[in-house]
């Protein structure tokens, strides 16, 4: 079989065409750095005529404008001492074209027969990729910068919430020391209990810093000894004790089950132990399977009596506890006899309608 390629200008040729299939610039420089060839793409990239560049010395390219100091460390030091390079970039406002970021991949051919060498160098624009990372860099930096502000315009939002709840709090007390009806007094005082527990939520959520979930054993833990050392302290022999599973839950549902627990532990230190009893106490359990929970305030006192003014009669503290469950999804289920009362919340697929008795 004949070889097609007789002679040293049917090589050049048959080089000359493997060159211009290459979609990427391409350029073939001797051992001083000058232009042997090209492909068409390099021509059509940086708008060069063939005839002037061919011949002509790399740096010397747009009158000089190619003498990048990036290229001459390229092709001066590091190919000689490696012989390959891959991914070297270089940024310049290229002659006729503008601006561009470039990766040089370089590759030096040395002959046997010859003491001289050939330096093959590709281009690859990634002008466009630079630009995106740099617009994605500086988007998440002003994400960042918008988080930060949030941040400390919800913190400032807490500290002022907090105040105010403070404010109407020592409002309600003083009016309710003021009035001379009992019966105003009581729900001025009833008013101002609330009030404080929704400060005591608002308070343990505070302390999370807007983190978006509470493990929610140390939350209880912490909103149940509040609220004990402020209804309770030593006058009192009642107990608070919680047991909760290890597990997270949202800050918004938190604020739910936080302000349930609240009513209910409230409705328990007032109604369940109308004498002291010893041994009394209040156990706040939260059960966690998967997706669904069960929170259970238990007590051991007197169970629900005909005269007691909540839950039986439908008040105030009824109607926040059922309005919360329904907004969980939950069912309200009440046991109540001689050992105490047992009030659970529960949150499944299955759960039927609230069932809160009235």
């Amino acid at each position: 079989m004949l070889n097609p390629i007789a002679t040293i200008g049917d090589a050049q040729t048959l080089a000359q065409a493997i060159v211009n299939t290459i979609p990427e610039p391409f350029v073939v420089l001797d051992g001083q750095l000058r232009v042997l060839m090209a492909s068409r793409s390099f021509y059509e990239t940086f708008k060069v005529d063939p005839e002037q560049i061919r011949g002509s010395l790399l740096y010397a390219l747009g009158d000089g404008q190619w003498d990048i100091p990036a290229l001459r460390l390229l092709l001066e030091t590091i190919i000689p001492e490696r012989a390959a390079m891959d991914g070297f970039e270089v940024e310049h406002d290229f002659p006729n074209v503008g601006p561009r970021t470039m990766l040089l991949n370089a590759r030096q051919v040395v002959y046997d027969d010859s003491s001289e060498s050939t330096i093959l160098l590709a281009f690859t624009d990634i002008t466009t990729r630079r630009t995106i990372e740099r617009e994605k860099e500086e988007l998440l930096k002003q994400t960042e910068e918008l988080l930060r502000q949030k941040q400390i315009l919800f913190q400032e939002m807490q500290h002022r919430v907090a105040n105010s709840l403070q404010i109407i709090a020592s409002i309600l007390l003083l009016k309710a020391r003021a009035v001379t009806s009992e019966e105003t007094r009581h729900h001025l005082q009833d008013a101002h209990q609330r009030v404080m527990s929704v400060a005591a939520v608002q308070q343990h959520l505070h302390a999370t810093d807007g983190i978006d979930r509470i493990e929610v054993g140390s939350y209880l833990s912490k909103l149940c000894g509040s609220l004990a050392s402020s209804m309770i302290g030593d006058s009192r022999p009642i107990a608070i004790k919680v047991v909760a599973d290890e597990g997270e839950i949202e800050s918004s549902e938190a604020v739910s089950v936080g302000l349930i627990v609240t009513e209910l532990l409230i409705n328990a230190i007032k109604y369940a132990f109308p004498i002291d009893k010893a041994g009394a106490q209040v156990v706040v359990t939260y059960g966690i399977e998967g997706a669904d929970w069960k929170l259970t305030v238990a007590d051991n006192g007197v169970g629900r009596r005909t005269d007691q003014a909540v839950p039986t009669t439908g008040g105030l503290g009824t109607a926040v506890v059922k309005a919360l469950a329904e907004q969980l999804g939950a069912r309200i289920d009440v046991v109540s006899g001689d050992a105490g009362m047992n009030i659970s919340i529960t949150r499944a697929p299955s759960a039927p309608n609230v069932a809160l008795a009235n």
